[in-house]
């Protein structure tokens, strides 16, 4: 396998864009696998933008690279459609992975909604087959009229093992100290970009209403300043925390010193903090907008699923979990098996069974047309 960066935003140093920091993870992001990274040859690089990402280096890859499968994560820049058509004239299957489990765009633009309606079918139909990280995203692309044969459940996942060692042997007393919250009392912890689309000011607003219950925030973004402002106000006073951005190796023991992971997104397509909050034994609240609810996330058991922008339910799952420790141990119990089944292992054996399935119908499909030809 041969993974193609048109990119290295992200898993290099750098600022991102909506953390507003400078972001160099302190894990190794390009170790251990095979990757190429053909220039982008774009006048304006960068993320977000059709053109921005134009890497004409991807069509001698893949035209010399005798690949069987070439899956593309993504559709909405050139450089992906370069490798699609490098894909189609090689004769290779190809396949497009989405984590999309709804029209509805993040910016929430309703022009969109109809063009996505119109579009997608047609360009999933391109495609031999289609990879999705959630039953979620599975049924959206069903609904999108690819045929159920076709959608190859392909785990989101995380370093389990990673989030869950490093919790075991963290002080949860010595990181709540830190924090400056009262070793007994209930932590509901937010880890992610405060942005308009993650709704954290909804946890805020919640926790107004639940005594006692004390709010972490792991994460930058434009939203911080109006965060701040809301939690001097008297009904939280000091009963909220705000840590910045947070590195991958510092997690675990946010995680482990928290009672509850707080996911309110509006648009979330699938929100891997909930893996990692289940590998360290926490359970999680999470929006009906997640992706993560169903697969993992299951109400009742594992944590909570609630409506987005419903503070007075958010409050009351806060509530309950407050008033009964012995819920909260057995919902993050319910957590760490079920992500247990949802990990890299199962990820790596999804991708190679769907990659060997499709390009055995590729091959198929070819030799059937090569016989009727002659």
């Amino acid at each position: 396998m041969t993974v193609a960066y048109c990119s290295l935003q992200g898993a290099e140093p750098g600022v991102d864009p909506e953390f507003g920091v400078e972001v160099a993870w302190d894990i190794p992001l390009l170790d251990g696998y095979r990757w190429v990274h053909p220039p982008n040859r774009s006048p304006k690089p960068g993320l977000g933008r059709f053109f921005g990402l134009f890497n004409p280096g991807l069509w001698t890859l893949v035209q010399r690279g005798a690949f069987d499968v070439v899956v593309c994560f993504g559709y909405r820049a050139a450089s992906f459609w370069i490798a699609a058509l490098a894909a189609k004239r090689s004769g290779a299957a190809l396949v497009f992975a989405t984590d999309a489990h709804t029209l509805a765009p993040r910016d929430g633009a309703r022009w969109k909604l109809p063009l996505k309606r119109a579009a997608l079918p047609r360009i999933f139909a391109l495609a031999d087959a289609a990879l999705a990280p959630s039953s979620r995203t599975a049924a959206f692309l069903h609904a999108l009229g690819v045929p159920k044969g076709c959608v190859f459940l392909t785990p989101y996942v995380v370093d389990n093992e990673f989030f869950a060692r490093r919790a075991a042997v963290a002080d949860r007393r010595e990181v709540r100290r830190r924090w400056g919250v009262p070793e007994d009392a209930l932590v509901a912890l937010f880890v992610g970009k405060l942005a308009p689309w993650k709704r954290p000011a909804d946890l805020l607003e919640a926790a107004a209403l639940v005594s006692g219950l004390h709010v972490v925030l792991a994460g930058e973004g434009p939203l911080r300043r109006i965060l701040e402002d809301r939690a001097r106000a008297s009904d939280l006073a000091g009963r909220a925390r705000f840590l910045g951005f947070v590195n991958q190796s510092a997690l675990p023991e946010a995680y482990a010193a928290a009672d509850v992971l707080v996911l309110p997104s509006e648009y979330e397509p699938f929100g891997v903090v909930v893996n990692e909050a289940f590998s360290c034994g926490v359970p999680a609240v999470v929006s009906d907008a997640c992706g993560s609810a169903g697969d993992l996330v299951r109400d009742g058991v594992t944590g909570y699923i609630v409506p987005v922008g419903d503070g007075t339910t958010l409050a009351d799952r806060l509530a309950r979990l407050g008033a009964d420790p012995d819920l909260r141990l057995a919902m993050g119990e319910a957590a760490r098996k079920r992500i247990a089944d949802w990990g890299p292992q199962q990820n790596a054996e999804a991708f190679a069974r769907a990659c060997l399935e499709i390009a055995a119908r590729k091959r198929a499909s070819i030799r059937s047309v090569a016989r009727a030809a002659g």
